[in-house]
């Protein structure tokens, strides 16, 4: 059952953040919808080639296309004022897609006793890898290379779950939240992983 939350909260999350980026820039209809399901189901999909699960078993998740295509239609028919609320809780929603997508992610590894590193590397691509194609596909610099902190918690929440540091639904609840609070936190204070800035060299001629 919390495998099942987990899925429909990330997927509904995620396809509201691939519609609404899909919106500020400006797409048709259907570049919404491609969008808003390329965010929902491009980490799984990523996933899957990664520890080699059947890619197909992503087609098999009828009621979670049902439910992302729910998500979009109704970010797509809202009103202007909605619209420009709901932007501005974008990080929001893909705070919590990432959060319960890495838990997700993290938990389909460990079901088929892939190693640590599997476990961690699921984790990450499943929580951040559908933002990353969705920011590709906007023409946007993709926010898991240059944002605040985001995939490093994606991969914690996939550390803590290897490590059998999480027990119990109330307990990924728990991670859930924690992670959703960082990563606002992250881009309130704008905390940063370091990075290397090349100093630019003036042109000679």
């Amino acid at each position: 059952m919390t495998w099942d939350i987990l899925n429909i909260i990330g997927t509904f999350a995620f396809a509201i953040s691939g519609a609404l980026v899909a919106i500020e820039e400006d797409y048709d209809i259907y570049g919404v919808y491609v969008l808003g399901l390329t965010t929902a189901f491009g980490g799984g999909i990523i996933r899957n080639l990664l520890i080699g699960i059947p890619i197909e078993d992503i087609w098999e998740q009828d009621f979670l296309f049902k439910i992302a295509l729910l998500a979009i239609t109704i970010v797509f028919i809202l009103s202007q004022n909605w619209i420009d609320l709901w932007i501005k809780w974008i990080v929001f929603f893909d705070a919590i897609g990432l959060a319960t997508f890495a838990i997700q992610g993290a938990n389909y590894a460990i079901s088929i006793d892939a190693p640590l590193i599997a476990v961690v590397i699921a984790a990450t691509m499943t929580g951040s890898g559908g933002g990353m194609l969705r920011d590709v596909l906007a023409r946007r610099k993709p926010m898991i290379f240059q944002s605040e902190i985001y995939a490093l918690w994606a991969a914690l929440a996939g550390l803590a779950i290897g490590l059998n540091l999480v027990r119990g639904p109330y307990a990924i609840f728990i991670l859930i939240a924690l992670i959703v609070i960082s990563r606002i936190l992250s881009v309130y204070f704008r905390w940063n992983l370091p990075r290397k800035v090349l100093k630019k060299q003036k042109n000679m001629d």
